[in-house]
């Protein structure tokens, strides 16, 4: 059975966008990251990694694939994303929010967007 080993995102400046998940996710570079390549991982092991490969290709406006990162509720959902644009991350102007979203759309300092989702409506 195969299982997610790693989500990987393109990056212009790999050790930048290290950097930024890192202290978005908590996680830590698996070995010493190179200028091309990285992997992070969760410190006490377990989920799926996050690969940051270097990219010269223009960042999508609507990527197919991209991170949906969970909060509890909408209050832990504000500050997270108030948090992450302190990060570097910023937000995105969305055409396509329906009404009372559960969802927040941003892009990380490299341009990767995602999403931070208050999981507490059931």
């Amino acid at each position: 059975m195969l299982r997610i080993g790693s989500v990987v995102l393109g990056a212009s400046d790999v050790r930048r966008a290290a950097a930024f998940w890192t202290a978005a996710l908590g996680y830590v570079p698996r070995e010493e990251p190179e200028d091309d390549w990285v992997v992070l991982v969760q410190p006490q092991g377990g989920g799926a990694q996050i690969s940051l490969g270097r990219s010269e290709t223009p960042v999508q406006e609507r990527p197919r694939v991209h991170l949906d990162l969970y909060a509890g509720n909408a209050e832990d959902r504000a500050a997270e994303v108030e948090r992450l644009v302190g990060l570097g991350a910023r937000r995105v102007d969305w055409d396509d929010y329906p009404e009372d979203a559960d969802f927040v759309v941003l892009a990380d300092p490299e341009g990767n967007r995602f999403c931070v989702i208050d999981t507490g409506r059931g």
